[in-house]
């Protein structure tokens, strides 16, 4: 915590949505976290605290989100109030909005908590139950963004919501762009494939300090019970060639995120984890901080 900083941003989850240890899964990654649970391994979730004028806001709504809320709490110097001044939402896969169900009766029980949200986000939250009941009792009060345009939270904090490509079943997915007063940084736990981006991604790390990139992979290998097409990332392989030219502070700048419970990046003794580290990226922690 650093309370002589007016803006920090927290890894508060670096997580796949379903978590680590992941749901019925018996291999080496996980057996021995469901008898000996790893707090560090929280679904992905980013928290940005605006000290100077005491605002704290939250970047996706995990399953881990009760969790989240009190270590959002108290990096706020012991905020008393547990909901933060809002929630932004990417898109409507389990891990990024499920925690929602934490605010209604059954939970929080809130009243009016902020969620920024794209349209079509938006709406499937209005019309669907459950969530529709957190709409209808005011325990959530939808707030509408639009792709490339900057919302302003505060004096010190700047937001720009951008679309990106990926599995877009119930709502569209939205990477964002965090601008503090002295630093920005880039969001994007989710996307299918870099080139099938309408945007560069070599240049959009240009623009900002910190790139918290999808990490969902290390490689091809990693899952091989599944049809690597219905779920499709960048590998982290795949990206590291895409960056390997770039200048070395451009490289420092990326932070792989959003890691699937079999990815050896989750663990610091493995081959891949060293390879990472060792061609100039980061893997991106629960618990660290960048001042903004």
């Amino acid at each position: 915590m650093n309370t002589n900083n007016n803006v920090s941003l927290y890894i508060l989850g670096n997580v796949q949505d379903a978590g680590s240890p992941h749901i019925g899964c018996k291999k080496n990654c996980c057996k021995n976290l469901f008898e000996k649970h790893d707090y560090s391994r929280m679904v992905v979730s980013l928290g940005l605290i605006d000290f100077e004028n005491k605002k704290k806001y939250l970047f996706e709504a995990t399953p881990n989100l009760p969790e989240q809320l009190n270590t959002l709490s108290k990096l706020s110097n012991n905020d008393s109030t547990a909901i933060p001044n809002g929630i932004f939402l990417t898109h409507a896969h389990i891990g990024h909005y499920a925690g929602l169900m934490y605010l209604g009766k059954e939970g929080m029980n809130s009243q009016a908590t902020s969620i920024y949200v794209m349209p079509r986000i938006a709406n499937f939250l209005t019309n669907n139950g459950p969530w529709s009941q957190l709409v209808q009792t005011k325990n959530i009060s939808l707030t509408q963004l639009k792709s490339d345009s900057i919302i302003s939270l505060s004096s010190n904090i700047n937001i720009i919501p951008f679309l990106v490509p990926h599995r877009d079943e119930f709502s569209e997915t939205v990477g964002y762009k965090i601008i503090g007063k002295n630093k920005s940084a880039l969001f994007i736990p989710d996307i299918n494939k870099w080139a099938i981006w309408q945007k560069n991604i070599i240049k959009e790390i240009s623009k900002v300090d910190f790139a918290f990139i999808d990490g969902t992979f290390y490689d091809e290998k990693e899952i091989n019970n599944r049809n690597m097409n219905e779920i499709p990332h960048p590998f982290v392989t795949e990206s590291m060639i895409l960056f390997k030219n770039l200048p070395i502070k451009e490289k420092h700048k990326v932070y792989f995120i959003h890691f699937n419970h079999t990815n050896p990046l989750l663990n610091k003794e493995s081959e891949a984890y060293n390879k990472v580290i060792n061609n100039g990226f980061n893997i991106a922690k629960t618990g660290e901080e960048f001042k903004l």
